[in-house]
């Protein structure tokens, strides 16, 4: 985007929108998007939480916004965005991703107590977070959604300045796309890298499953998920059989002993690193992709 195309996006509006700020609960401000005349009318989407947008400038502090989720980048514009928007061009900010069926009504809010400053944006099958962290940590954010509303929805890593949100808004998408068919929570990347490098390359992961649990997918369902959740609660132990056992309410030597018949049907050795994270990787792959794909 030329410094020409920045000029533009402070002198219009989305196109076919308009916005309105309603105060909602609480003193915080929202502001939501009214849809084209010949849209469906649904109910109404949060958007921005603070006062600071009232009045002539919001129109274009919402299209600077949108440039810097979509990566658009020119000389200034996140100086620009920052006097705009009110915000610290070089803060620490976090985006979050959330489904529009997440979302009911006025949407999640937050309050000022905590020390988190949201600012909403309406995309056609999503609602778009920025948050202004100042010294919390994603996980708030993350715990903090959950408690408000329904998942499922991502939340990314710190990134330091505005011009940093384009990439927080895909490493976000990535982290939603770890919550998997069916599931309702709202995850932060931070500990699920392996799992968004899956779910981001579903005909590998496909083949990956396959390859290495194939096997076992041919087996009962009783004893295919016998194996599983053995290795799952495995891992989730940090290899430990013991602890496993007593999440599982069996013996230690159980557990070894379905191990070993998981390795004779993968053909891999869990004491291998190589061999244990293709098993890793193919576990989640068997858990987030859906059946018809595997």
């Amino acid at each position: 985007m030329t410094s020409a195309g920045v000029r533009r996006l402070c002198t219009r509006t989305e196109t076919g929108r308009a916005l309105s700020p309603p105060v909602g609960a609480g003193g915080i401000l929202t502001s939501a998007a009214r849809p084209p005349v010949r849209a469906p009318r649904g109910p109404r989407r949060p958007v921005e939480d603070g006062a600071d947008m009232r009045g002539r400038g919001e129109d274009r502090g919402w299209a600077l916004l949108d440039a810097l989720l979509d990566d658009r980048s020119a000389p200034g514009l996140a100086a620009l965005a920052a006097e705009v928007l009110g915000l610290a061009e070089c803060g620490r900010y976090a985006v979050a991703v959330l489904s529009l069926r997440g979302c009911p009504g006025p949407g999640p809010r937050a309050p000022v107590a905590h020390g988190l400053r949201f600012l909403w944006r309406v995309r056609p099958d999503r609602v778009l977070g920025v948050v202004a962290l100042g010294e919390a940590e994603p996980a708030s954010v993350a715990a903090l959604l959950a408690d408000r509303c329904r998942g499922p929805g991502g939340v990314s890593p710190a990134v330091r300045g505005l011009a940093g949100l384009g990439t927080a808004r895909r490493l976000a998408d990535a982290a939603l796309l770890t919550c998997g068919t069916g599931r309702g929570d709202v995850a932060c990347l931070d500990g699920r890298v392996p799992a968004a490098l899956v779910a981001g390359l579903p005909p590998v992961s496909a083949y990956l499953a396959a390859e290495v649990f194939g096997a076992l997918l041919a087996r009962g369902p009783a004893e295919r998920a016998l194996l599983l959740s053995t290795l799952d609660a495995w891992l989730e132990c940090g290899g430990s059989a013991g602890r496993a056992a007593g999440r599982l309410r069996c013996h230690r030597n159980t557990v070894l002993n379905r191990l070993r018949r998981l390795e004779a049907l993968t053909s891999r050795s869990l004491s291998r690193p190589r061999e244990l994270v293709e098993v890793v990787l193919a576990l989640d792959a068997l858990r987030l992709l859906p059946a018809a794909a595997l």
